[in-house]
This record gives structure tokens, sequence and C-alpha cells, in this order.
């Protein structure tokens, strides 16, 4: 458990931990907003240890220059190898968005699951931004017409967006077949209702991808955007037949970001073999009392870092509490 008052540096505290698995912010803050102001360059150092087995993670950021990232001294050269180190999955007040916002909270959420449970995903996934990236610009520059080089240079975008964009939708659709009883048995013990969650991948296209590019090629071209993919699949929740995002109370909505949350944990260690480390930042502040001990109830086995600018939640127990004042550790 981690305490402080507002301001006191305990989202930064888990933003570094989770920074040392995945070399990206959870807040989507940029790489300059990690260093202190007025210092050139931020350190992340910690050590992982699985069963008998210890590594120590160090990450230099200073930008605009690269991470240097080493484990046990060695220079890491793919992000992919850190989330082989150490999983994280967390919790914040933001996560109302997965339920509330747009598909993309969504979209991101499954892919970071995916990302997490199957490192190996992480190029894949990093292949469809870039190529879409890419075709969109080219659409844009072609300006609706579909000249002999667009042509040919969308045939090169539609066969690469294809393949990866292909994977990484079947990751997606595995991945919400294995997390929707683990999801919706969490949210009934949270809520105490009968009703269950509903998951439903949906995909932007008929048939396989391939395909719907190139039947889509003309509407593209006229868009100046790419129609098909899986940037423009959607990720359905409900409960109870109610569409969780305009029909649930926002205390429901809650619990069913918890939920996903919950149930995503428990995604990653069955793939892994070993649980993440769960990240709870403030994860109580808005739970009434019954929800807050349902909450300490489902936590997991394995390592929770809880963050509280107040008193412990009703039930908790941790092994050890850690006081935050100004950004140092004074407890």
């Amino acid at each position: 458990m981690v305490s402080g008052e507002n301001g006191a540096g305990k989202t930064s505290m888990l933003e570094a931990i989770a920074y040392g698995s995945a070399l990206r912010s959870f807040r989507n803050s940029p790489r300059e907003s990690l260093v202190r102001t007025g210092a050139s360059s931020a350190t992340v150092r910690m050590e992982v240890t699985d069963g008998s087995h210890r590594s120590l993670v160090e990450i230099g950021i200073a930008p605009p220059a690269r991470d240097q990232v080493l484990r046990n001294k060695q220079r890491v050269l793919r992000a992919q190898e850190l989330l082989e180190t150490v999983r994280t999955t967390i919790f914040t007040p933001d996560d109302m968005a997965l339920v509330k916002a747009g598909p993309q909270e969504r979209r991101d959420f499954l892919d970071d699951l995916a990302v997490s449970a199957r490192p190996r995903l992480l190029p894949v996934r990093q292949a469809v931004e870039r190529v879409l990236r890419q075709r969109n610009v080219l659409l844009r520059q072609a300006g609706g017409r579909e000249t002999r080089d667009v042509a040919a240079t969308l045939d090169v975008w539609d066969d690469q967006l294809a393949r990866a964009g292909s994977e990484l939708t079947e990751a997606r659709e595995t991945l919400v077949a294995e997390l929707l009883p683990l999801a919706s048995s969490a949210f009934v013990r949270l809520t105490n209702l009968e009703q269950g969650l509903g998951l439903e991948y949906r995909r932007s296209y008929d048939g396989d991808l391939a395909g719907a590019l190139a039947a889509r090629r003309g509407e593209d071209l006229r868009r100046q955007m790419t129609t098909a993919g899986p940037h423009r699949d959607e990720l359905l929740v409900a409960s109870g037949g109610l569409d969780a995002r305009t029909r649930l109370s926002q205390g429901r909505q809650r619990c069913v970001t918890l939920a996903l949350r919950l149930g995503a944990h428990a995604v990653v260690g069955m793939r892994a073999g070993v649980p993440p480390v769960l990240l709870l930042d403030d994860a109580f502040s808005e739970l009434d009392d019954t929800t807050a001990r349902a909450l300490v109830a489902e936590l997991p086995l394995g390592q929770a870092i809880l963050t509280t600018a107040g008193p412990l939640p009703p039930g908790a127990r941790p092994d050890a509490v850690v006081e935050l004042r100004g950004g140092r550790i004074v407890a």
C-alpha cells in the first residue's frame, strides 16, 4: 500500500513501475514529462524477483535520445524483452473511459492485453500502426486519384496490413473469448448481481481483410482514410442486455472497468505462468464500502500495489504501507 496526499507522487511511482515493464507511460505522457523539471534525465531502476530468479532492470530516460535499457547490466534492444521480465496490469481512475469513451479505448485495452499476454505480438501491433500511418498518408496525398504509382504502393501497404492486421484481430478475438468468463464472474462478485458481462468483438469488415481492403480501395481514396481493419473494430460490453456505455449507472460502469482489469490480470497470469504485478491507482476513492470490500476480496494472488490518499480501504490488510511526501518515501 502506498499512501500520501494528492500530489505526493503516488501515481508517478506506479508509472515508473509500469514504464519498467513496457517502456511506455500508462498515462500516455510524453517522455519529456517523465523527467523532473530542471533535470536533463531520469532513471528507473527496479529489481524483479520471480521465484529464485532475480533481474535488475535499469532505464535511462534523456529525451530526445532513445531510452538506454539494461537488464542485468546487458543492453536490451527490444521492448518485448522487458515484457518477458516483468508484467504489470493497472487500474486507474481514467479507466472509466474503457466503458464511457469511444471504441479506441477498448481497442487499446485489448492490444495492451495481447502484448502483455504474448510479448511477441508487440512487433505485430507496431507493424499495424506503422502501415496504417503510411497508407493514410498516401491516401491523402493521392487526392482521390488512383494513378499507377499510387496503386502499386497501395498494393504493398495492403499486403502488409492484411497480414499483420489479421494476426492482431485474431489475437484480440481469442483474448475476448478467454476474458469473457473471467471478467463476467468478477463483475457478479463485485456487484452481487445475477447477470454478468457480455463481450462481443465486432469486426469492421466481412470476410478476410485482404479482400475488404481491395473492395474498399475506391472508398478509401475518396475519403482519404483506411475504412477497414483492426483500427475500426469494436469491443461491445453489456450487462443484462444493456449497453454498458449508455445504459448502466456510473457505479455499475466502474464495476465493469474493475472486472475487465481483473479478468485481464487473470488472462496474463495464465498465459505467462506467473501473476503480473497488479497496480491499483486510487481505485477505492469512489467505491462504496460494500464494493470496496468486494474488490479487496477479489484481489488475486501475487503482488498488488495500491495507492490511496485516505484511510485504508475496508477489509484491506496490506503486508506493508509506504508513505510518500513530496515525491519521497518517508515511512
